[in-house]
């Protein structure tokens, strides 16, 4: 069997919202979108933001790597998402890593390479 692409789905109960968080926190290039799913592309990787979501709180075991982590972190706040554990400074190192949900309550890791 060939796998042709991966595609990582999740879901949204705000459908339009959700996308346009993705797209302005994380420049996310939008594939194609209908009334059920928009398909984001990020880093070389696709996302898939599916309507029908509840809205809760759902870890979704995605990582995105960023140069900063402190500012990264700020930008989700500022775009509606928030922080499940804010940047921290380990061993006398920057922080590299955060967790973040978006404005669907879909939970992600930020981190900085190390």
């Amino acid at each position: 069997m060939t796998v042709e692409r991966v595609k990582y789905v999740i879901w949204a109960a705000d459908l339009e919202r959700a996308t346009a968080f993705y797209q302005t926190v994380f420049g996310a290039e939008l594939i194609r979108t209908n009334s059920h799913i928009s398909e984001l592309g990020i880093a070389g990787a696709t996302i898939g933001i599916h309507s029908g979501g509840e809205g809760k709180r759902t870890w979704t075991g995605i990582s995105l790597q960023v140069a900063d982590v402190v500012t990264g972190a700020a930008e989700v706040i500022a775009h509606g998402g928030g922080l499940t554990r804010e940047p921290q400074e380990e061993d006398g190192e920057a922080p590299h890593l955060a967790m973040c949900f978006d404005t669907d309550g879909n939970e992600f890791m930020l981190i900085r390479k190390r």
